[in-house]
C-alpha cells in the first residue's frame, strides 16, 4: 500500500519517484550471475517469500504508473549493503556475525554455509542511487557489489576482524534460502551507475 500511495503522490505533483527494489526478486535464481532480464525464481507461498513478492508487485505497479500514468520512475534492485550505523540486531547475515563476534557467541550458518552473497558497502550504493535519480534511464538496474562469497568466507573475515577465538555454529537452514546470488551489473556500469571502484 505504500508504494502505491507514493505513486498516486508523485503522480498527482509531478514528482520524480525511487523505487529501491531488491535483489529478493530474483529468489533462488536459476541464472548466475543475475541480470536484470531474469524473471526470477520465487516459490510464491514460501515461507520466505512474503518480501520477494512484495518486490515484485512493487515493480509492477511502478512500471504501470510509468506507463499508464506517464510517472517519471526509478527502479534499483538493491543487492546486500553493510556500513556504518548499521543495527546490530537487524537479522542481516553481516550484522549478526558482528554482534555475535563482540558478544562472545558462535556465529550462526545456516546450512552448510556454502549459499553465495554480494556484499556493497553502502556509501557505494548511495552513489549509484544518485546517478540513477539524475539519469535518464528508468530501470530496473542492479546496485551491487559483483564479488561473491560464501557465508562461511563471510563468517571467516569476521572472525579474523573481531576475534579470532570466536566459533561457528551451524544450523539448520530456512526454506527456500537462494543457494546463489551475484549481480550482472553490466547495466549499471555502462551508465555509470555508483562508485567505479565496486563497478570495476
Amino acid at each position: 500500500m505504500g508504494t502505491l500511495n507514493m505513486l498516486g503522490l508523485a503522480k498527482r505533483i509531478g514528482a520524480k519517484f525511487l523505487l529501491t527494489s531488491t535483489s529478493e526478486v530474483y529468489g533462488d535464481p536459476l541464472e548466475h550471475p543475475q541480470k536484470e532480464t531474469y524473471w526470477g525464481h520465487v516459490n510464491p507461498i514460501g515461507v520466505r517469500s512474503c518480501y520477494d513478492e512484495g518486490k515484485r508487485t512493487a515493480e509492477t505497479l511502478t512500471m504501470d504508473y510509468h506507463r499508464g500514468a506517464g510517472v517519471e520512475v526509478r527502479i534499483a534492485r538493491i543487492f546486500n549493503t553493510y556500513g556504518p550505523r548499521m543495527c546490530l540486531d537487524d537479522g542481516r547475515v553481516v550484522s549478526n556475525f558482528v554482534s555475535q563476534a563482540i558478544r562472545k557467541q558462535p556465529m550462526s550458518v545456516y546450512g552448510d554455509g556454502k549459499q553465495t552473497r554480494s556484499f556493497q558497502y553502502v556509501s557505494d550504493l548511495v552513489d549509484g542511487l544518485v546517478a540513477l535519480m539524475e539519469g535518464e534511464h528508468v530501470g530496473p538496474f542492479n546496485l551491487g557489489n559483483p564479488g561473491e562469497f560464501t557465508m562461511l568466507e563471510l563468517a571467516e573475515v569476521v572472525k579474523e576482524t573481531i576475534d579470532p577465538s570466536a566459533t561457528i555454529e551451524f544450523k539448520p537452514n530456512t526454506d527456500d534460502d537462494p543457494h546463489k546470488r551475484k549481480p550482472d551489473i553490466s547495466k549499471a556500469k555502462e551508465l555509470q551507475l555508483g562508485a567505479q571502484d565496486f563497478l570495476a
